[in-house]
């Protein structure tokens, strides 16, 4: 069964918060991916919440621009999990696919504001 840490941003005041997920609410976000805007209400939170990035239990970061969910080699030049120390270094590190897996140990969200349209009256 998996369990997450979800860690919720605020940006209206700035702070995050971390949430450790049962069973049943952590079910809802397996197979989704990073940048999915969900309800916020499956997982005991108001409004919408953005997905902004993960990691595994190994601290294996997720990317946006790996498919899938699992494990990969690729040749970084600097974003999400490697920063180079010299103008242009490239180095081969791993990092896992955009899709939540019950690998995922730690995901990481944004809370949405709600704009509301203002009819005319």
């Amino acid at each position: 069964m998996p369990k997450f840490k979800l860690i919720v941003s605020d940006p209206k005041n700035g702070k995050s918060s971390s949430i450790e997920l049962d069973d049943q609410k952590s079910k809802s976000l397996i197979g989704r991916q990073i940048d999915e805007v969900i309800d916020g209400s499956a997982l005991g939170l108001k409004g919408k919440v953005k997905i902004t990035g993960g990691s595994d239990k190994d601290g294996i970061p997720m990317r946006k621009d790996i498919l899938g969910g699992s494990k990969k080699f690729i040749i970084l030049s600097g974003g999400v999990g490697f920063n180079p120390k010299r103008k242009g270094e490239r180095k081969r590190k791993v990092v896992r696919g955009k899709m939540i897996t019950e690998d995922t140990y730690q995901i990481n969200v944004i809370l949405r504001e709600e704009k509301e349209a203002k009819g005319k009256q």
